[in-house]
Formats: C-alpha cells, sequence, structure tokens
C-alpha cells in the first residue's frame, strides 16, 4: 500500500495550515522579538530538526514530489510529537500577534483524527494511534489475534521474541516487518525444546502431541506443518543470509509467511497452556 500524490497534497495541506497556524510551535516556539514570549511556530527550527530526524525527506516539502510511504509515514510521525492547539493569550499591539501557549493533548488529537480521516477516505491501510505513531491496518481476525495475543512459554528468551515479533509486524515499515518474520522463525526453533524429551525430535513431537490427538489425522497434519515451516526458515532468507537462500521478495510474500507461522505457534502456545 503506498500513499499516492492526491493523498500526499492532503497531507501536505495539513502540515502547511499547522506550521502557519502555529501549532508545531508546541516544540519548535518561535519568540517574540520583544522576548514576552512564544508567539507561532519557528518553521526554521522545525525543518531543520524534521531533516536531522528523517533524513530522507525533502524541504520545502512539495506537492508534485512524493516522498516514498515509509518517509511519509515517519514525517508524520514527527509532526504528531511536535503538534499542540495553540490557545491565544496577551495581544501585542506593536507586532499585531499573540503570545501562544499550547494544549499538546488537544492537538495531538486533532492531528491523529485528520490524518486518519484522510487514509480512510482513500482507503490507504495505514493509521495514527493516540500517541501519533503509524500503525498498519490489518485484516479484523488477525488485528484481533495479534492485539490480544500473550505469551506464557515458561522461557523468557521465547516470550521476548514472541512480542517483538507481534509487536513489529504492525508496524508499517517494511524492515521491521522483517524484522518480526525473522524472531518469530527464532522463537519457532526455541519452542521445539519446550516439552519434556531425550532430544529437541522427542521434544517437538511432545508439544505437538498437546496439540492434536497422538495417531490422529489432524496430528499427522501438525506434524506435517511443522516440517514445512521448519523448511521454510531454512530455504528461504529469514532467518540466515546464505546465497543459496531464496528471500522474500514482496510485502504480502512476507505477510502470508507471517501468518501462516504465527497461527501455527498460536495454536501449539495455546493447547500446551502457555498462553498466546
Amino acid at each position: 500500500m503506498t500513499i499516492d500524490e492526491r493523498v500526499w497534497g492532503g497531507l501536505l495541506a495539513l502540515i502547511e495550515t499547522r506550521i502557519s497556524g502555529g501549532a508545531f510551535g508546541a516544540r519548535f516556539p518561535e519568540q517574540c522579538p520583544d522576548g514576552q514570549g512564544p508567539c507561532g511556530c519557528d518553521e526554521q527550527a522545525f525543518s531543520r530538526v524534521l531533516l536531522a530526524e528523517v533524513p530522507w525527506i525533502e524541504w520545502p516539502l512539495r506537492a508534485g514530489e512524493v516522498p516514498e510511504t515509509p518517509v511519509i509515514l515517519d514525517l508524520l510521525e514527527f509532526c504528531a510529537s511536535a503538534v499542540g492547539e495553540p490557545l491565544e493569550g496577551f495581544f501585542h499591539p506593536f507586532y499585531r500577534h499573540y503570545h501562544l501557549s499550547w494544549d499538546r493533548e488537544a492537538g495531538l488529537a486533532a492531528f491523529v483524527a485528520d490524518v486518519n480521516l484522510l487514509f480512510r477516505r482513500n482507503a490507504v491501510a495505514y493509521q495514527l494511534d493516540d500517541v501519533g505513531q503509524a500503525r498498519r491496518i490489518l485484516p479484523q481476525p488477525v488485528a484481533e489475534t495479534l492485539g490480544w495475543a500473550m505469551f506464557q512459554t515458561g522461557e523468557e528468551e521465547t516470550d521476548r521474541l514472541l512480542e517483538a515479533a507481534r509487536s513489529r509486524f504492525m508496524s508499517p515499515k517494511p524492515e521491521d516487518r522483517r524484522d518480526a518474520l525473522e524472531k518469530l522463525w527464532d522463537a519457532f526453533e526455541r519452542l521445539k525444546t519446550l516439552e519434556a524429551g531425550a532430544d529437541k525430535k522427542a521434544q517437538a513431537n511432545a508439544l505437538l502431541d498437546r496439540s492434536a490427538d497422538p495417531g490422529t489425522a489432524l496430528r499427522e497434519t501438525l506434524g506435517e506443518e511443522a516440517v514445512a515451516l521448519t523448511k521454510i526458515g531454512n530455504s528461504f532468507r529469514i532467518r540466515h543470509s546464505e546465497t543459496s537462500q531464496e528471500p522474500i521478495g514482496r510485502s504480502e510474500q512476507l505477510d502470508w509467511l507471517f501468518v501462516r507461522m504465527f497461527a501455527f505457534v498460536r495454536l501449539v502456545l495455546r493447547s500446551s497452556g502457555r498462553g498466546g
């Protein structure tokens, strides 16, 4: 999902009106020449810090030059971190401006609502959350499963890997989702050793025996799926970077692999009383 020129134009208008209206003065205040307090947004300070924090952005922003979607999302997060609702105080007659203070909570809520409205009206599958962080909008069953997953494997590192995989998969940035996939496959390998057994194979079989009755067709299917997932991890560039491994090229392929593995992990965790 990419942000096209039309949506970019709308987002640019939201940002420009807040610059001119002083909303980003909450973080980058312009000071009254008489030294009597802030009176707006210091656009120069805003742009300098923006270029440092989002080095892939071009300044000034232009409607006809659409940045890459991850860069736009970084820009929106930067703006969300700086925005506030300007509150007019003393009117300074000589400079014909008001001295300002800012309601950070109200300004952030308004900015998030305006951005999300543009995304929603244009079927863009991203949103800003309540604190201004960009998130993907996932299919409802996937979103519910990921949103409520709790991990209690009894092994701290496995829990850490699973939680990192869950949270990073919801990121709009492809590199975060690739990292999520790697961590999920690492957790899968550790899960194979959680049950008692003489060796890793016996331990893995004991875990699957808790997921389906031994001797049933479903148990056989789960065993085949575990083998297939192990083969995927060894054949594709997920956990390792050997030249013989095939890279995963497209975002939708990465999503499919993550959901497939997460569904399997969730089943064995819940079946063995380990959450998920």
